[in-house]
């Protein structure tokens, strides 16, 4: 089970505000990234912060594994969460693709994509919600926004047309909380290049996404390749609210107890150790209502004890 853990550890006043309201986080690469909370998977050869022009440059190469330069989202997206990425792409060269291979940016879920058995071309890539390009080649060019979910099921929206290096595009590509699609729009020279207008869909159940990916993936054996150069600037992320807001706690009448400000479609559980070394689940995992919540323990030990609240997806 995916969780998230706050923990409280001193005692505060118990007057909690509930507040609803989407989390935003933008990157601009005006500084080293990698000191911003970004990460790499596998080739960092294939990422490079350009100081000077403070942008990305990325290299979309199949003949490479798996790799990803990434940001945690510090949350867990499901079909129940509106969310949405835009970001500046421009390819800065030639696109050489054999047949099926995509250069992807978007959300994905870091157990399952780094798993060896995780291939794009294959459809072995459960829990994916991003946009993707497919340059010409023995097929139409293919701009995409694409939702895979946690058994492999897909969908995707979709136009032929191709995007020309050197053009600098915004792309916007957003879900809509319940959905279970995904839409994207490309606008070029501040005007809407296109919102694709087509698509394709299949049956789709639950999904599961905690990153934000820039993703080089890699072939399948089969033929199926891309190489492909280009510079990415301006994330804006927009994320539903923290499962756990406005965390207080105090011993009520001698209870403890822990109040917090909840999200609906989690689960909530309270924690208690006297060493940090092992914990122990005190109360029945409670579901969230969007409202506050109250955990309490009702049978406190006599000596100290420390306290945290686990919040995890059904």
């Amino acid at each position: 089970m995916l969780k998230v853990r706050f923990s409280l550890l001193a005692l505060a006043g118990l007057s909690v505000m509930c507040a609803s309201r989407a989390e935003t986080f933008t990157e601009d690469f005006s500084t080293d990234p990698l000191q911003n909370g970004w990460k790499v998977f596998a080739n960092t050869n294939l990422f490079q912060w350009d100081s000077t022009n403070q942008n990305l440059a990325v290299t979309w190469d199949s003949s490479q594994c798996n790799s990803y330069f990434y940001h945690p989202l510090g949350t867990i997206l499901t079909t129940n969460d509106a969310f949405s990425v835009e970001f500046d792409l421009q390819l800065t060269g030639a696109v050489t693709e054999n047949y099926g291979s995509e250069l992807g940016i978007g959300f994905l879920h870091l157990a399952d994509a780094t798993n060896a058995d995780f291939l794009r071309t294959s459809g072995s890539s459960p829990n994916v919600a991003e946009f993707d390009y497919f340059p010409p080649s023995l097929i139409a060019p293919s701009i995409d926004a694409t939702l895979i979910d946690a058994s492999n099921g897909f969908y995707f929206a979709f136009d032929t047309e191709p995007l020309n290096p050197g053009t600098a595009y915004h792309v916007r590509l957003a879900h809509a909380a319940g959905d279970l699609t995904v839409s994207a729009q490309v606008s070029a020279n501040g005007q809407i290049f296109t919102s694709l207008p087509q698509f394709y869909g299949a049956s789709l159940v639950d999904f599961r996404l905690d990153i934000l990916a820039i993703s080089s993936y890699q072939g399948d054996g089969w033929g199926d390749t891309i190489y492909a150069q280009g510079v990415l600037d301006n994330f804006v992320v927009t994320l539903p609210p923290p499962p756990i807001q406005n965390l207080a706690g105090a011993f009520s009448n001698g209870v403890w107890q822990a109040q917090f400000c909840s999200q609906s479609n989690w689960l909530y559980a309270l924690e208690r150790t006297s060493d940090f070394h092992s914990w122990t689940n005190i109360c029945p995992a409670t579901p969230g209502n969007a409202t506050n919540v109250f955990l309490q323990d009702t049978n406190p030990p006599a000596e100290k004890a420390f306290y945290r609240l686990s919040a995890s997806r059904p």
